[in-house]
């Protein structure tokens, strides 16, 4: 690996994967380059091309890997680096993948490539453990600690809808490539993922199990040493004004990181001075960040929503709309995308701040699933997000108050039932606090 020997990264930024335990907020490290991705016809060939040159280790994680020709050259990249010596760890997600599990598994496992399954469906009688509604989310790649992917494109064809099958147009996603010290905490999460999978518990039960072993302090001291959590304390400060480009690896996990995600687009959206855009296939935001948006609007702030026009399940439009009029009289601009599916999870706050990722901006990204984005601080990559985003506007529909045509008591039912819809799936996936 070269780039962790580059002075600009201090040594304890080079930690065991469980330091991804310790980051409660994003914290932002210079120095890095950052390239946006649009759909799978961008980033296949560039994952396919880093890993060809992989020399050492490729971790790779995704909810959806299916079995089409893109994702056959995705698999295949894999498999060579494998059989030419190349350490290769994936994880996939157990229901996200279920389809198309047995014979990937097969295949990656003959040839060499570690491959894990989180939280894997095997039956009926799966759904009755605790938590397995929380899902792997995530979409990441880094090849040699020197390269990383992260964003909202799942391994499948852009014009392949599981639901719907080949469509006409790509569905609207985006990723990221990045180089510099934000790979570093991309990696960690990766290798903490793939020790989640494998064992199928966290630290959390290890406690536990320390708490009742005859050989506490032997074992405490073992456990201490794997958990080290990486000193971020003066660390922003240092490495913020480095350049290109400032960027922060955030995650929703279930330990210290639950809102991690939630919190960072809120907190940006609350200092918003010129303009918040947000795209988000699934949006059913809780009250905090609904407040963030109404808020920044009526001071004056142009917000705008890029949401699905082009419904893959009906009961997530049925949710974003029933908090369409709420949103309209606080003088929010509503956009539904109409070419094409819409799967892209992104966002843009003013000219200095953008976030690319996995997370939707519903209960189960927010509170639920485990989920990855990347946050970017830099004029010129916004302004290339905001480009992007003015296109799917351009062809989307604007929603209007008068069009939406509803008695308030038609309305008023709508929304208690599928507030009603959240809360119960929340509560069985064992979601506690408020939303």
């Amino acid at each position: 690996m070269a780039w962790p020997t580059d002075p600009r990264v201090p040594d304890h930024l080079r930690t065991g994967p469980l330091a991804w335990y310790a980051q409660s907020r994003a914290h932002f490290v210079g120095g890095n380059v950052v390239r946006l991705l649009r759909g799978g016809c961008e980033l296949f060939p560039a994952l396919v091309s880093a890993i060809d040159r992989a020399r050492h280790e490729v971790w790779f994680a995704t909810y959806i890997f299916h079995d089409d020709d893109a994702a056959l050259g995705v698999r295949d990249c894999l498999v060579r680096a494998a059989q030419r010596g190349v350490r290769v760890r994936v994880i996939v997600d157990g229901f996200g993948s279920w389809a198309t599990l047995p014979k990937l598994l097969t295949h990656l496992r003959e040839a060499g490539v570690g491959v894990v399954v989180y939280r894997p469906i095997k039956g009926w009688w799966s759904w009755l453990k605790p938590g397995l509604l929380r899902r792997l989310h995530q979409k990441l790649c880094v090849v040699d600690g020197e390269v990383a992917f992260v964003g909202g494109i799942n391994v499948i064809d852009d014009l392949l809808d599981l639901r719907h099958g080949w469509c006409e147009s790509p569905r609207l996603d985006y990723a990221v490539e990045l180089r510099g010290p934000v790979v570093v905490p991309i990696e960690q999460t990766a290798r903490a993922v793939w020790t989640r999978a494998c064992f199928g518990r966290d630290w959390r039960d290890e406690l536990m199990e320390l708490a009742r072993s005859p050989h506490r302090v032997a074992r405490a001291k073992r456990f201490l040493r794997r958990v080290q959590n990486t000193r971020w304390a003066g660390l922003e400060g240092k490495l913020a004004d480095l350049r290109p480009v400032r960027a922060a690896f955030v995650v929703r996990d279930n330990l210290r990181q639950r809102r991690t995600i939630e919190r960072s687009y809120i907190e940006a959206i609350r200092h918003a001075r010129e303009r918040v855009d947000v795209v988000s296939p699934y949006f059913y935001p809780g009250r905090a960040f609904r407040r963030a948006l109404q808020l920044a609007a009526r001071r004056g702030a142009r917000v705008r929503l890029v949401l699905q026009g082009k419904l893959d399940y009906r009961i997530a439009g049925l949710a974003a709309r029933v908090l369409y009029d709420e949103l309209l009289a606080s003088g929010v601009h509503i956009y539904e995308y109409m070419p094409a599916f819409l799967h892209a999870k992104v966002a843009l706050v003013d000219d200095d701040w953008a976030t690319v990722g996995s997370s939707n901006i519903d209960p189960l990204s927010l509170l639920l699933n485990l989920e990855a984005n990347v946050i970017v601080r830099d004029r010129q990559f916004v302004g290339e997000l905001a480009r992007e985003i003015d296109k799917a506007i351009a062809v989307s529909h604007e929603v209007t108050r008068p069009e939406l045509g509803m008695p308030n008591w038609w309305s008023r039912l709508r929304r208690g039932f599928v507030a009603w819809c959240a809360h119960v799936y929340l509560r069985v996936a064992g979601a506690t606090g408020r939303y």
